[in-house]
């Protein structure tokens, strides 16, 4: 193994970690998504190292909670079995309040929302890491932060 990706991964997997956390709003989940998103990054260790292995690896991670989400749609699952819980820290925690939010959201308006807030990209960055045009991202990103905007004016209500 590379010295300089084992560096890449220490320094990185917190930032992708509240990033997929942002993304899936369930530790496990991201997990999984920052994993999935290391090891294509290491598969293509030898390209990206003199490059941006982290946009690389935000990229990547966005996409595939994109995938995932698609394919959580098409499956129906009959009964879900209690998993397990396991030691899955993640430092940055969100009102619950705000991941019901987000999960009410489509996964590229979540994403874009996510990708602007947590990322702090503007319209070019988060159309580079959705895959789409800028006016799309704008779209996904413009109707996505008027949800989340209903979803506090509400919970400002209940809270008064």
């Amino acid at each position: 193994m590379d010295a300089g990706f084992e560096e890449f991964v220490e320094a990185e997997t917190p930032r992708l970690l509240g990033l997929a956390y942002a993304l899936t709003g369930d530790p496990h989940d991201a997990w999984d998504l920052v994993q999935e998103a290391l090891v294509r990054v290491c598969m293509r260790w030898h390209r990206l190292a003199d490059q941006n292995p982290g946009g690389y690896a935000r990229t990547t991670l966005v996409r595939l909670n994109v995938d995932r989400l698609r394919r959580l749609r098409r499956e129906l699952l009959p009964g879900r079995v209690p998993d397990a819980p396991a030691p899955v820290i993640v430092d940055e925690s969100l009102d619950p309040w705000l991941l019901d939010a987000l999960g009410t959201l489509t996964p590229h308006q979540r994403a874009a929302v996510v990708l602007r807030c947590v990322d702090d990209l503007d319209h070019a960055g988060i159309a580079a890491r959705l895959g789409c045009s800028v006016g799309t991202a704008r779209s996904h990103l413009s109707r996505g932060l008027a949800r989340i905007r209903d979803a506090a004016a509400q919970h400002e209500e209940v809270r008064r």
